[in-house]
């Protein structure tokens, strides 16, 4: 029996060695190792052996079946490599393409705008500040120029953490530490701003904010841009320059026109709402035109604006007589659905793909202004 096994275990071991792809490794595998393979033949014996016969042949025996197998695994490691190396040297694969772009997820219409916006403040020479989403009350309030008792905080709705109330119920509330609520706006990033680093300061905020709000047209999470310069020598004009240049290269047209209304924030004085005319066009409201046109049209407010507040100024430890500044927001969902035609904010944070397939860019749509920012 010996002479047999080692005769089985040569032939087996040349077959394995011959095998020169994995299907022919494979069928050496079934004929050694398989439920009818001659290995497993031998196993079988076992059972029909005297208690001294299995003590000599079963280890015989199982050394067969390991040796055969472990030489089957160092076989399959060498042909899967040789495969794998035929397979390199045949292939090229563009490692600068995102994975599976053709046939994977798009890119939301709100984080399209917002490397929109990026790009074209980029080259006006803003940078891109963020901050914390969960706020203190003076950050997000008190430094804006917004007390406790100011009625401009019902215009909010804001959004209370439970551990900010205990605070102050408990006398031991420090409104410049205390985490207490979701941001209401974005403006917060601008203090944070000021206060970390010195002037002059160019910088947009984009990101997420929370009020108690619910239809068409508001959502309890949005997301806001706002804008921020502090400069010696700022005025109402450069306001109006920055916005104008911001707004024709958002919504690619040349002839967008403005128009800046009074109106009150308390961080900034003055204030003004700014409204962008719009034209009729095949029956559609189309931004740019001047609204008194033949085609008709009219004002769509876009944005809040005015110049920074000097008590806001004085609050980040700037001196409001020697440092002014101009600030501005608007919604970049607003902002995405007057571009592309939406009609309804929430859709937006439904998750429907069809919507998404629908108003979604491609992950190869990069914003640039020299190939346009809505490409």
């Amino acid at each position: 029996m010996t002479e047999d096994l080692d005769t089985l275990r040569d032939h087996m071991l040349t077959a394995i060695d011959a095998a020169t792809g994995l299907d022919a490794l494979e069928a050496v595998r079934v004929d050694a190792l398989g439920k009818q393979g001659s290995v497993t033949q031998l196993l079988k014996t076992l059972g029909r052996m005297s208690p001294d016969e299995r003590q000599t042949a079963g280890p015989r025996i199982n050394g067969l079946r390991e040796a055969v197998a472990g030489a089957i695994a160092a076989r399959r490691t060498v042909l899967e490599r040789t495969a794998l190396d035929a397979r390199l040297a045949t292939e090229t694969l563009d490692m600068t393409l995102p994975a599976g772009a053709a046939t994977a997820g798009t890119v939301h219409p709100v984080s399209q705008v917002m490397d929109e916006l990026a790009e074209i403040f980029a080259d006006l020479g803003f940078a891109v500040a963020t901050g914390p989403e969960i706020e203190t009350d003076w950050h997000n309030f008190t430094a804006l120029n917004i007390p406790e008792t100011h009625p401009a905080r019902a215009m909010h709705d804001t959004f209370y953490l439970q551990q900010g109330l205990d605070a102050k119920a408990g006398g031991t509330f420090d409104e410049r530490a205390t985490f207490s609520l979701l941001r209401t706006h974005t403006s917060p990033v601008q203090i944070r701003t000021m206060l970390d680093q010195p002037p002059p300061i160019r910088i947009i905020a984009p990101g997420r904010t929370y009020r108690s709000d619910s239809d068409a047209t508001h959502t309890p999470m949005f997301h806001q841009v706002e804008g921020l310069v502090i400069d010696k020598g700022i005025t109402l004009g450069h306001l109006k320059w920055t916005l104008e240049t911001f707004l024709k290269a958002f919504f690619e047209r040349d002839d967008i026109v403005l128009r800046l209304r009074p109106s009150y924030f308390p961080f900034t004085e003055p204030s003004a709402e700014v409204d962008v005319g719009y034209t009729i066009e095949k029956g559609k409201r189309v931004i740019g035109g001047h609204p008194g046109g033949a085609g008709g049209g009219g004002w769509m407010e876009v944005l809040g604006s005015g110049m920074v507040h000097p008590k806001v100024i004085a609050a980040c430890g700037l001196d409001p007589e020697e440092w002014q500044g101009f600030a501005f927001g608007c919604g970049i969902d607003r902002l995405a659905m007057l571009k592309y035609g939406m009609d309804d904010l929430r859709p937006f944070f439904d998750g429907d793909i069809r919507w998404l397939k629908h108003y979604g860019f491609s992950a190869l749509d990069v914003p640039t202004l020299s190939g346009g920012v809505g490409a």
